[in-house]
């Protein structure tokens, strides 16, 4: 599960994304479920942002447009982090506050970035992959490559832990 703050912009473009990796990797639904929250219930039940939704499709990837598939802001709930193998939060803020709610599945919750081979050395907010719900066009831009430079170390975290299963 991606998780930001209010689930219209960053945890969703990183679903989106995560999942499209994920098929690509032989990894898809039927293997791996991801779906995205945010720890606020300020935008409960919005659709994806629209220059969120553009920077995808611009990018080439599919975004369901409307129906059931369609993507609606939720909040997370503590049973949500619990069940997850693998919570992804978009900055240490969020991460406190998944930890706070959900302290017996700390350990489950990771930083996005954290994934990106770009950003090691990074610690706490320099791993913040900042919001770009304030900013222009550009800065949607840098949110994707952000999530994109992080989805790859994603998918080979995920792979390892199931075979780690098997």
């Amino acid at each position: 599960m991606t998780v930001c703050t209010g689930n219209i912009c960053r945890s969703p473009m990183a679903e989106v994304v995560l999942r499209h990796r994920l098929d690509e990797a032989g990894l898809g639904e039927d293997v791996v479920v991801v779906d995205s929250t945010g720890v606020s219930d300020e935008e409960e039940g919005n659709p994806m942002d629209r220059r969120a939704r553009r920077v995808l499709l611009d990018a080439g990837y599919d975004v369901p447009d409307g129906g059931a598939q369609a993507h609606r802001a939720r909040q997370v709930q503590p049973g949500q982090v619990e069940q997850r193998d693998l919570v992804l939060a978009m900055t240490a803020a969020h991460r406190r506050s998944l930890q706070r709610i959900a302290p017996s599945a700390s350990d489950r919750v990771a930083l996005w970035r954290s994934f990106d081979p770009a950003a090691s050395g990074l610690v706490g907010a320099g791993l913040d992959v900042p919001d770009p719900w304030y900013g222009d066009q550009r800065d949607f831009e840098v949110c994707l490559e952000q999530v994109e430079a992080a989805a790859d170390g994603v998918v080979e975290h995920v792979r390892a832990a199931l075979a780690h299963r098997v």
